[in-house]
């Protein structure tokens, strides 16, 4: 395993001595659990950043000290076995903890993965709709299925096309507050609808087939699927009075370079189970180098054409780097390139940071987050990051 070795800042390699604080500090609370118990948890004094959410840990007493342990959801793992490209599955939890922000302020709430709907439930959810048979519990939760009604052992094509799988999955995220007793409890709930863009399956035999979903037809559904869920989540104890946001997520592609993006989002008011207009979000991830990127934001395309022509120029066995840019509203908020290269030595990797520190600081504007992931042999061998309007980036070289 590589152990991060220095800070490369204002051009010179330095020990890391610490990542964090030095000290430590913990307040012991009392939180409210999914079934209406209580129990203790821990909140760190400490938080890396104000626009981040604390965590709660749950805390639980041993014979001499007490052990914090970090709470999975409650639905953990559904989400890798329901969306195919990993590069959503970051951004959909990434993305659905920015835009609560705008809901619960990080200031006033603390973050929890989603405790209120399990696996069980997000599976019956997610899954096609089918009426009963007869009154197993199996039966029973086909019917809570919100993709359109298809019997897929007997579908043709056409039947699959016309009757898509439009909902992927279903990603909660709770958001605790703190009452006048001082107590924990659940403030409210944001959960992401992930929607596919492209429809894939198999039919008798043959596939796979693809079937490309419009917006439009995508956004209609994920309408009338909140429109239950809100209605089914008012049911579960504790969800009755919380107000929930909800926000639409548009996967790409299963073969895509860069992730998907949300595309809309609402916020159903405590007590209430009406789902009302909803707020378009315009971002969008951008490939570079592509033909989309050349066309429709000629300056970020500029921009690296002039760092991958120095790159190439400096090292051998340099063979081309992949840019991700995030735009929110047509302006670039997060730069990231990956730059495979093949070194022999950390000497290499010493020298070909250095050269790509001072390339950034010569050809790229700061008004972005930006991050160089530098790799070779599928690892991390150097990682140079600067927050927007910050002059000088800092360097990480691993070994």
């Amino acid at each position: 395993m590589k152990k991060l070795a220095g800070v490369l800042s204002i051009g010179a390699l330095v020990l890391l001595v610490s990542c964090g604080p030095s000290g430590g500090g913990e307040e012991e609370v009392k939180q409210e659990t999914a079934d209406g118990g209580e129990k203790t948890s821990v909140v760190s004094s400490y938080n890396f950043s104000d626009e981040e959410y604390k965590v709660l840990l749950p805390y639980e007493s041993g014979k001499s000290k007490g052990v914090v342990n970090y709470e999975t959801s409650a639905a953990r793992g559904v989400i890798i076995n329901q969306i195919a490209n990993r590069l959503d599955i970051d951004e959909v939890e990434e993305g659905l903890r920015n835009h609560s922000k705008d809901v619960f302020s990080p200031e006033d709430y603390y973050f929890r993965e989603g405790q209120m709907l399990d696996s069980d439930t997000l599976y019956s959810w997610i899954g096609r709709y089918a009426k009963a048979q007869d009154k197993t519990d199996d039966e029973k939760a086909k019917e809570l299925g919100l993709n359109p009604e298809l019997n897929e052992d007997k579908a043709s094509e056409k039947d699959f096309r016309d009757n898509p799988k439009y909902l992927s999955h279903i990603l909660e995220q709770d958001y605790m507050v703190e009452d006048d007793n001082g107590d924990i409890k659940l403030g409210g709930v944001s959960i992401a609808l992930a929607m596919k863009s492209e429809y894939q399956f198999t039919t008798g035999g043959k596939g796979p087939y693809r079937e490309d979903i419009p917006q439009d037809e995508m956004l209609a559904q994920a309408n009338e699927m909140a429109k239950k869920i809100v209605e089914r989540m008012r049911g579960i104890d504790g969800l009755s009075e919380v107000p929930i946001h909800i926000a639409v997520y548009r996967e790409a592609k299963k073969e895509s370079v860069v992730p998907g993006n949300f595309v809309a989002e609402t916020t159903v008011d405590k007590g209430s189970s009406s789902v009302g207009d909803w707020d378009k979000i315009d971002e969008k991830n951008v490939l570079f180098p592509s033909d989309d990127a050349q066309e429709n934001f000629p300056d970020e395309s500029q921009y690296i054409s002039a760092f991958t022509t120095k790159v190439a120029s400096f090292f051998p066995n340099y063979t081309g780097m992949v840019g991700r840019g995030f735009y929110q509203n047509d302006e670039l908020k997060k730069l990231t390139i990956d730059i495979p290269i093949q070194f022999e030595g950390n000497a290499e990797v010493v020298a070909f940071t250095q050269y790509a520190y001072s390339q950034i600081m010569d050809i790229f504007p700061n008004y972005y987050d930006l991050e160089i992931n530098i790799t070779s042999n599928d690892q991390t061998e150097a990682i140079i990051t600067r927050e927007h309007d910050t002059k000088e980036p800092e360097v990480y070289i691993l070994n």
